[in-house]
Parts: C-alpha cells; structure tokens; sequence
C-alpha cells in the first residue's frame, strides 16, 4: 500500500514549495525536493495537494521560495515581466532606477540566459506541473481511492482539475521557451530525474496538453463554479484553454467550434461595467471571468496579491506607446492605469485601494469572455469572414463606451464609435490587434500575440527594442543547462 511521495511539504495544506532554497538550487528539474516520505495519503492529504497545484498561478510575495529570492526571480510570478514589459506595454517604474534592473533588460532585449525573469517563470511552472503531477498520481491510484473514501464525483472533479492546470502550465512554457522537459509523474530518484531532464518537441508537449485537457473535460462536473469554491477549475475554464490553443494554432474552425460549446454552457457574457471582472468586491460573481487565481487576504501563510504591494513601491508603470493606444475618453484606460496617482486599478483589484498592501484580495485573471470573443472575432476574420468579425469588435467597444468612467461621469457622445461594416480583412485584422491591446493591457497577453501575429519583431523594432528574430522564445534558464549536465541544450540565437 505504502507509497514514495516527495515532499511532505506539498501534502499539508498552504505549505509553501520548497524549504530550502539551496536545494531548489541544485536539484535536477522534476524531484520535488531532497525530502522522501513514505506515507498513506490521506483525503486532507489528497485534497490539499489539488489545491497547492493552484499555487504557482498566485501572485503572493516569495510564496514559492521565501526569503525576497529576487536573484532567482520568483518573489512573485513572472507574467507582468515577460509579457506586458517585453511588449513596450509596461515600464518597470515610474521613476526610472537601478532597481531590479532585470526587469529592464528583459523590456529591452539585452537579457542573456542568466536574467532571473527566465528562472522564475520556469520555476514557477515546473513547480505546478510538480505538484499537478503529485495529486494526479493519489487520484489515479485505486489504493489511495479506496482508502480515502472519496466520493467518486470528488474524485473526477479533482482530478480533472489537476489535468487541467498541468496543461495550463505547460502551454504556458511552450509559449516562453519551446521545446521542454516533459514529466509526467514525480520522480523517485536523482536518476530518473535526471533521465527525464531532456527537452521534449513542442509538438509532443502540445498533444500531451490535448490529452490533459480532454481527460480534464470529461471528469469535469458541468456547472459554472464549484458552490463551495467558485475559485476551482471548471468546465468552461477547460474548454476555453483548449479554444486558446486552438487559437495559437490557427486551427481557425476548431476555435469557432470550441467558443460556440463555451456559449452553449450559457455561462458567461460580458459584463455591464468593464471593471467588475477585476473588481475584488464582486470576485466570482460577475459573468466574465472564466479562469483566474483566487487571492485571499488575511490566511496563514499568506495568500494575498503582492503586486498591490510591489505597485506600492512604485512599480508597473504604462509607456508612452501605451498611453497612445487608447482612442480619446477609452474609460479602459483609467481602469487600467490611473496615471494621476500611479498605480493600475486592475492589478489591485480596486479604484482606489490595496495600493502597498501585500495581502490584498484582488484576483489574477487568466481567462475572461471578452478575450474569448476577440478570440472568435479573430478566427472568423482569418476564414474570410471579416464582417461577423466586426460585429464582435463593436460588441466589445460598445460594453467599453457603456461603462461609467473611472470617476463616475458619463462617457461623452462620440466615445467609442462602432467599426465600419467591411470586408477588407487586413483592416479588421488590424483592428483586433488594435482592440487586444487595450481590452486586455496590463493582463499578460501582449507579447505573445505580437509573437503568434508575427509582427513582434516590426512592432518592437519600430519602437527602438532590441528584438532580434530568435527571441521569440526565451532561452532556456543557464542553471537548469548546467543542473542538467548540458542534456538540456539552449534555444538558438543564446
């Protein structure tokens, strides 16, 4: 019956990742930690294991590896880094410093393997796919089952939730840095460890999230969210993942096909008000958010958002490019940035507060409607239907123009007007990139749909980057190569 888990760590409830960073230092990726217990999970045991999977998506402060671990980056997740900053959406402060200059390097393309931003985001997924992996292995052993006594609806719900956040995961380190590792089960010693530290083809790592996510959609209870906790995984989060790889994919038919099985759920819609899906006050009870990390305040140990904290000290600041992108009187753009006081209400979570708290409530959004949307705009103006295209543009922009402003005046007559009916695709085209950017600034999303466009390289370069064509993708972390013994080889072009 008795089992090797690794970790005793991962199987108490808001454990944090790893005890000692110096293990995290030198470890092969995959083996949790040096740590070995043989152990008879138990259903808290089972139960928190799921919910620790969840972590890594989380924005708390040093809430993987403590101790301010900014040389390794990961005192929060990376998202804001190698998305929005690498797409001249973001500057790293107001004030321009030598501050964590990293972040720096990283929005001007002169980083090398070495810059943390790369080990951070790598730790955190791989610290995901760990832990997806350890939970998967209790729900898929029948000893375990049975001993626990969960219910099989329980069963399947968990489990098709850590399905789902392997493959969140992994889509996330195909898009940063192609090829990758693929584990799919804890290793049990530094020899196997070390014997799955190869890089696996994108391809493969792509069809291994396709199996994850149809086995994910199959266990899935079919209702919007858990009533217990409406933070969890849930049928439409999963379909919508698959929509989006679709998407990357410019599989143009399977991403209309998916987006129409989200809306026959009857589940989501855009809000009245653009803000209520990052309004803390009303967390999962709007009806667009589909996926997104549930930070709580006042849990031991923490569990708020630390971006509120770091925007405290005067970090996440719009560039000039940004600003410009906003037609005249966008109410988008205050909920997004409000220049005037220096912080971005979508990261706090709120209008006017949070601002340094380090514990506030305010949720990381992963995947709403309206992206959805644009998603589906995008597919029929790629099959040559520009026109159905621009109905779904003008149904975004007319939410956009219907929304209060950040300080409650009405939005002024004019603001807004409705895309002309036309069947030039490449104008549509061009006003779905238009309309991403500034629906979806400060989410994370902008550098890869510059990459996946094609246009990351005009687009940057015209803005005085560095961009050079390899760094589509990111190089592979320098320690990961050398803990690997250079059986991980690096992307091209580093």
């Amino acid at each position: 019956m008795k089992k090797l888990y690794k970790n005793l760590l991962f199987i108490v409830p808001f454990a944090v990742a790893v005890s000692c960073t110096s293990e995290l230092d030198n470890d092969p990726i995959g083996l949790l930690t040096l740590d070995q217990v043989d152990t008879d999970p138990t259903l808290e045991t089972v139960e928190s294991a799921v919910e620790s999977a969840y972590y890594p998506l989380r924005n708390t402060l040093n809430s993987i590896i403590p101790d301010w671990r900014w040389d390794l980056g990961t005192v929060f997740r990376n998202d804001i880094i190698l998305q929005d900053m690498a797409a001249n959406d973001m500057n790293k402060k107001w004030n321009p410093d030598g501050d964590q200059a990293w972040m720096d390097e990283i929005g001007n393309f002169v980083f090398t393997p070495e810059n943390q931003a790369f080990n951070g985001i790598w730790t955190y997924d791989f610290e995901g796919i760990s832990r997806s992996n350890l939970a998967i292995g209790f729900l898929t052993d029948s000893e375990i089952v049975e001993k626990t006594g969960i219910s099989q609806a329980r069963r399947d719900q968990l489990l098709s939730e850590a399905y789902f956040l392997r493959a969140y995961y992994y889509f996330d380190l195909v898009n940063n840095f192609g090829d990758v590792p693929l584990i799919l089960k804890s290793p049990e010693s530094f020899e196997e460890a070390f014997s799955v530290s190869v890089r696996a083809s994108r391809a493969e790592v792509l069809d291994q999230i396709g199996l994850d996510l149809e086995t994910a959609r199959g266990l899935a209870p079919q209702i919007k969210n858990d009533a217990t906790d409406p933070w969890r995984v849930s049928i439409g989060a999963i379909i919508a993942l698959q929509a989006k790889i679709s998407l990357y994919s410019e599989n143009w038919s399977e991403v209309l096909d998916l987006v129409t099985e989200l809306d026959n759920l009857g589940f989501y819609d855009l809000n009245d008000n653009y803000f209520d899906a990052f309004d803390a006050s009303l967390e999962f009870n709007d009806q667009e958010v589909i996926f997104a990390y549930d930070h709580r305040s006042g849990e031991n140990p923490g569990n708020g958002n630390g971006l509120a904290a770091v925007s405290g000290w005067g970090f996440f600041a719009p560039t000039d490019d940004f600003l410009a992108a906003f037609e005249s009187d966008d109410p988008r753009l205050a909920y997004t940035i409000n220049v005037t006081d220096q912080h971005s209400p979508k990261i706090l979570g709120s209008i006017t507060d949070y601002k340094g708290n380090d514990d506030s409530p305010g949720n990381k959004i992963y995947i709403r409607y309206a992206d959805v949307l644009l998603w589906k705009a995008e597919a029929l103006n790629e099959s040559g239907n520009p026109l159905d295209a621009v109905s779904i543009i003008n149904q975004v922009r007319e939410r956009a123009r219907n929304t209060p402003t950040a300080d409650g005046t009405p939005v002024p007559a004019g603001t807004l007007p409705a895309r002309a009916n036309t069947n030039d695709q490449a104008q549509v085209r061009a006003w779905i990139q238009s309309e991403r950017r500034v629906e979806l600034g400060f989410e994370s999303q902008r550098f890869n749909d510059l990459k996946r466009w094609g246009i990351a390289g005009s687009t940057l370069q015209g803005l005085g980057k560095n961009y050079q064509p390899h760094n589509n993708l990111y190089p592979i972390p320098q320690a990961d190569i050398d803990k690997s013994g250079g059986s991980i080889t690096q992307n091209p072009g580093y």
